[in-house]
């Protein structure tokens, strides 16, 4: 099929593409779709693959037009963005549908031209990302970071054991307790129900925190209670809104912490011979965590400069697809829906807030994503089978493991993602070294670790 295109950019990083298809290929394909029908449909009066091509216009001209000019569009637009000459900034987004603009006829005597409007990605051009001055916040561990990561370990080898019966919850103990949560309705949607649920008050790892509320209960008694959040709350399914709970306390347990000895540090592993190693481990580890989160706060500073004078028209369709994108994130960890998160976060006062929030880090996230994806195309960075070996034996040794066992965990595809990983950290190394970076405001290990803006 001879199609010839035109390209109309328009505002929004979106593009009117119009199409003309000879009126010899629409008429070659109308008379090859009727050719179709005729093998195919079955008419009073006529043997099944005998019906004239008249009679099949004459009953269902207009559908056949219809489904002509379907067709004919389909494969006309194939045709342009299967084209590997077709620039990708030419083609549409995964999750952006081409609309046609303009209503379609059918007629022989003229050539078809189809109109579309569909997402491209942006156009990024990079600003200044040389010779930057940049400042960072960060931390330095100190004893109580070590302190803590060992009370952890400690409570991961207590003992646990059984409270008496007449004893009274409390902070540290051991809980398991079945809950509802009601909506303002009175009802109890099925995904904010539990049993058997297990945790330790006072630890945070309740997310709906009705620790202390707890404190105090005793087995087999049922509580009933309202707990309002904060429009701040760092859940934002739970920001602003008030929930009544039911809680029954069904077992009640208490630790026995081990004393921090030696002994300790031998039934951790036994390559630590005293509680030195584990203190010395423990610090190993928080120093490469450390590294880690420093490198991603330098990026990402190093981004915010760069976008300030990169800026990028972001499509409707991409902002959608990310929020929805985190949305069923965020819907997997509360084990439940998209839509029944969203119905939650709408519920009550502040969705227009949480809205605006998430629209507006969609869009910093996709902004910095193309920025990255632009100067990694520019600077043509080559990745080769020598490094990746380098980067699995690196990977090996950090988790202590043979190289042939990471290895087991990279298929053709996972290789593909490791090498755009690499070439991802070579394009980070050279922003580091193009440009000046220094610490600037110093936070609390814990906080700066945990921070996730």
């Amino acid at each position: 099929m001879a199609v010839t295109k035109e390209i109309k950019r328009l505002d929004k990083s979106n593009i009117n593409l119009k199409l003309t298809i000879p009126k010899e290929d629409v008429l070659s394909q109308y008379n090859e779709m009727l050719s179709e029908y005729t093998k195919s449909l079955q008419i009073p009066g006529f043997r099944k693959g005998k019906v004239p091509q008249e009679v099949l216009e004459r009953k269902f001209g207009d559908a056949l037009k219809q489904d002509a000019l379907g067709r004919i569009a389909e494969n006309a637009l194939k045709e342009v963005f299967s084209d590997e000459n077709t620039p990708r900034n030419e083609k549409p987004l995964p999750y952006s549908t081409p609309e046609i603009k303009d209503e379609l006829k059918l007629d022989f005597d003229k050539d078809l031209e189809i109109s579309v409007v569909y997402d491209v990605l942006p156009e990024v051009k990079i600003g200044s990302w040389k010779g930057l001055k940049v400042e960072y916040p960060y931390a330095e561990i100190t004893k109580e970071d070590i302190d803590r990561e060992l009370e952890i370990i400690r409570d991961r080898n207590a003992v646990v054991m059984d409270r008496d019966n007449d004893a009274a919850a409390k902070n540290g103990d051991v809980v398991t307790i079945n809950y509802q949560i009601f909506d303002e309705d009175g009802s109890t949607p099925s995904d904010l129900k539990r049993d058997d649920f297990v945790f330790t008050l006072g630890s945070g790892t309740n997310v709906y925190q009705f620790d202390k509320e707890i404190e105090g209960m005793k087995k087999g008694e049922t509580k009933e209670f309202e707990k309002k959040y904060a429009d701040d709350f760092s859940e934002a399914v739970l920001a602003g809104k008030t929930r009544k709970f039911q809680i029954t306390l069904t077992a009640l347990k208490e630790k026995k912490l081990p004393d921090l000895d030696d002994d300790l540090a031998q039934d951790v592993d036994e390559k630590f011979k005293t509680l030195d190693d584990l203190k010395n481990s423990i610090k190993e580890k928080l120093e490469r965590t450390l590294e880690m989160r420093l490198r991603g706060v330098k990026t990402n500073e190093l981004l915010k400069s760069i976008m300030e004078n990169t800026p990028v028209i972001i499509p409707e369709s991409m902002i959608k697809a990310e929020v929805e994108g985190r949305l069923r994130r965020l819907a997997r960890y509360y084990n439940t829906n998209a839509e029944a998160l969203i119905q939650m976060m709408n519920a009550g006062e502040g969705h227009d807030e949480w809205e605006k929030e998430w629209r507006e880090t969609a869009q910093k996230a996709l902004h910095s994503r193309l920025i990255m994806e632009t100067l990694l195309e520019e600077q043509k960075i080559e990745i080769t089978d020598d490094d990746v070996e380098k980067e699995i034996e690196r990977i090996a040794a950090e988790n202590g493991t043979e190289v042939s066992e990471i290895k087991k965990h990279y298929d053709d595809q996972a290789l593909i993602y490791l090498k755009e990983e690499i070439k991802e950290q070579r394009l980070i190394d050279i922003m580091f070294a193009e440009n000046t970076l220094k610490p600037g405001k110093k936070e609390n290990y814990l906080d700066f670790i945990s921070d996730n803006s």
